[in-house]
């Protein structure tokens, strides 16, 4: 890919660190199947702090953890270990107390009742059980404010058992799901999920810097969160880390790893399940799980009720968008060059990851700033992508 590539993506790296609308850093990489294709880093681990942003950066990767969550299931599905479409409470006996709320009494207490189905864990990973998020759900920020219902940040088994906001399988909402599907992981292994993404994917992968609990040279690399203020400022966080010693690894959100790490992730799905040391998933299993879920079920855009945690966040706003297990999907080929059917999602810091597999390529967009869906961070991101998509353009036209 050369050059071209390396100073358009340089140059959008620098952009996105400087102005009054900037980002404090941000590391980017794409891959193809072979490898990396570009990687650059821009800014500071911390305002204000010596330490540049550099490619081994370590940041929070929030709800990018996911997919890896995801790819363990599949696993385990695999192995003929877990039927995805059975009860999940066969694996994660605690997710069948679990009730539908019915609105709020006169009172302001919940009304609850029984689902009329169970939940499966095709439902979890298809955002499908009825479980939603206190940063895009009012129904959970009531619970949350009213009711002292945990933040999932907490990383504890009260901020789980939350309410259903319908009855399984009826509608898609985002939300713990994917905490959820890492509870039956572990139900089946009979080990933390954490030492199952190791043993599984982390070590085949050769994902050193990918933890629920940061080793100490992830910490010496760590990059801050900082808060996006209203005048467009940035304040750092440096009380805000989630749980190093998780009472439940969070599935949905609770991993630390670097850009290099998860591109080589995204790597193993560009290849049909294979890693540089080895197999993780089978090809049939990767075709299957790029697949559309949800029938003619569209996915929504996400509201932020929490504002100084989310904006508004619709990636491609009007064009429509599926889910996979478990990546949304584009039905329709995107403004950036990327193609119908690829596959996505984000974390709340502002991380963005795409997987290509028509042409074989995928990137990764890491900074580290609340609230999600920031204007600097997503253009930047969709800025990103485009250049790859135009270099890749180039090559073959050449």
């Amino acid at each position: 890919m050369g050059t071209n590539i390396k100073a358009s993506g340089d140059a959008i790296l620098q952009r996105a660190v400087s102005g009054d609308q900037r980002v404090p850093g941000v590391v980017a990489m794409a891959t193809d199947r072979g490898g990396t294709i570009y990687e650059g880093a821009a800014g500071k681990r911390v305002l204000g702090g010596d330490a540049d942003m550099t490619a081994d950066s370590v940041f929070a990767i929030f709800s990018t953890t996911k997919a890896i969550t995801g790819t363990a299931v599949l696993q385990l599905f695999e192995d003929g270990k877990l039927d995805l479409d059975a009860p999940a409470k066969i694996y994660a006996p605690e997710i069948g107390t679990l009730q539908v709320l019915d609105g709020f009494d006169d009172a302001g207490k919940p009304k609850l009742r029984a689902p009329k189905r169970d939940i499966t864990t095709r439902m979890l990973l298809l955002h499908t059980a009825g479980l939603g998020y206190d940063i895009f759900n009012e129904h959970y920020l009531r619970l949350a404010r009213e009711h002292d219902q945990p933040s999932i940040t907490t990383a504890s088994r009260a901020a789980l058992n939350t309410p259903l906001l319908f009855d399984p399988g009826d509608a898609w909402e985002y939300g713990s799901n994917i905490d959820w599907a890492g509870q039956v992981v572990e139900g089946i292994a009979g080990k933390r999920l954490g030492e199952v993404m190791q043993e599984r994917i982390f070590a085949p992968l050769g994902m050193a810097d990918t933890a629920f609990t940061m080793t100490p040279s992830m910490r010496s690399r760590l990059a801050r969160i900082h808060q996006r203020e209203a005048d467009g400022s940035l304040t750092p966080l440096y009380d805000f880390e989630l749980p190093q010693e998780p009472e439940v690894h969070m599935g949905g959100h609770g991993l630390y790893s670097t850009v290099g790490d998860y591109c080589r992730f995204i790597r193993m799905w560009l290849s049909d399940g294979a890693g540089e040391g080895g197999r993780v998933l089978k090809r049939e299993t990767v075709l299957l799980a790029e697949k559309n879920g949800l029938g003619d079920m569209k996915i929504k855009g996400l509201p932020g009720v929490m504002p100084s945690l989310s904006n508004y966040a619709e990636f491609f706003p009007g064009q429509p968008k599926s889910w996979a297990l478990t990546f949304m999907v584009n039905d329709v080929a995107a403004p950036s060059g990327r193609p119908a059917g690829a596959l996505a999602w984000a974390g709340l810091a502002n991380l963005f990851f795409w997987i290509d597999r028509q042409n074989g390529v995928g990137g990764f967009w890491a900074t580290q700033v609340f609230p999600f869906a920031d204007p600097t961070s997503v253009a930047g991101f969709v800025e990103f992508e485009t250049a790859v998509y135009q270099s890749l353009a180039l090559q073959n036209v050449a």
